[in-house]
């Protein structure tokens, strides 16, 4: 009798088990739409040739905070040519950036207290948590679409130059 009152809690138990999960496969997922990330202009940034010539003109958004550091341009889908972002620190250090969850490719142009262009990592891979570091010390990192630096002729000892566009 014990037996069979124990296969009859087992098979009551099977069936109530079975019964949920039929219905959980019924459910339909929902899914948490988003809204896509857009570009903000809060500055124009010039990159200027050593020599003194203007190379380019840029609309940037401005990197300043720790959460604005570590997001980036993360979850981005595509930026125009003429943008960017200028992520701005305290002081002057070695830096090192990676492309967790960034989705396009980009040039990480790093530049001294100065405005001095220290280094670039040119084309970096989206999605790739490889560390990019600077060749040496930076306080100004601006991330630009790939390939535009060698497009534009990008070298050591360039300059870059920003003013603040929004109040």
């Amino acid at each position: 009798m014990k037996k069979r009152i124990l296969s009859l809690a087992s098979l009551s138990l099977f069936i109530s088990i079975s019964f949920s999960s039929c219905n959980d496969k019924d459910k339909k997922e929902e899914s948490i739409e988003t809204d896509p990330i857009t570009f903000t202009k809060e500055a124009e940034l010039y990159l200027i040739k050593a020599s003194g010539d203007t190379i380019q003109k840029l609309d940037i958004e401005l990197a300043e905070n720790d959460y604005e550091h570590q997001t980036g341009l993360m979850y981005r889908e595509s930026m125009e040519d003429n943008q960017g972002m200028l992520f701005i620190y305290d002081t002057e250090r070695i830096r090192s950036f990676y492309m967790k969850n960034t989705y396009i490719p980009l040039d990480i142009i790093y530049y001294e207290a100065d405005s001095s262009l220290v280094s670039i990592q040119k084309n970096a891979t989206p999605r790739d948590e490889k560390s990019l570091p600077s060749e040496g010390p930076a306080q100004f990192i601006l991330e630009i679409n790939g390939g535009l630096s060698d497009e534009w002729g990008l070298e050591k000892d360039d300059k870059m130059s920003y003013i603040r566009t929004e109040e």
